[in-house]
């Protein structure tokens, strides 16, 4: 049992992302969602370590509705070790409410199929949204949150927008990774 334990937190450790001692903080989304408005290009600006982003650039994510009421998901990148760029199709799905902004989200072509959650702590859908996900694994929890904003190069008030959200909601700054939006392809 134990064995087992240790298995799963390894493979989940190395899925997910930054790893916290104890269980997920239970974090307040915003109220309110509209999902139609966050609907559209968002541009990754900072994040958390995650491995399937390692070596990302020019990294963005495209939502769309699908006939079934869930959300296509189109996330690219650019590898900045080899220039060659990548993309994925996922799935979300509203948890509750349609105005509830807590999604569960998979990746049908990856070979280890679960849902990840994404709660969307704030949007104002024109500039900004920071992203929440966390996951508990026992006696350990991984994180990852990520900035988005409509431009590849936000203006410093759009991000102490996002970072007022970050500390209001107690999340630690020091783990974020500034995502390279240099240099990028229009059609990213």
């Amino acid at each position: 049992m134990f064995r087992i334990f240790v298995i799963l937190i390894i493979a989940n450790a190395t899925l997910a992302q930054v790893p916290f001692l104890g269980t997920c903080p239970n974090l307040e989304a915003m109220p309110n969602f509209e999902l139609e408005r966050y609907l559209g290009k968002w541009y990754e600006v900072e994040r958390y370590f995650a491995w399937f982003e390692f070596g990302g650039k020019c990294v963005t994510a495209n939502y769309s509705l699908n006939e079934n009421d869930s959300v296509k998901i189109i996330n690219k990148q650019i590898s900045s070790l080899t220039g060659v760029a990548t993309s994925i199709e996922g799935v979300g799905r509203l948890i509750d409410r349609s105005d509830d902004p807590k999604l569960t989200v998979t990746f049908p072509s990856l070979p280890l199929q679960f849902d990840a959650p994404y709660w969307v702590l704030d949007s104002d859908y024109k500039s900004y949204a920071v992203v929440w996900s966390c996951t508990n694994l026992g006696v350990l929890n991984v994180r990852n949150v990520w900035i988005l904003t409509r431009e590849p190069k936000p203006p410093i008030a759009v991000l102490e927008k996002a970072y007022q959200v970050i500390d209001k909601n107690n999340i630690s700054r020091a783990y974020f990774i500034r995502t390279d939006q240099k240099n990028c392809p229009a059609s990213n």
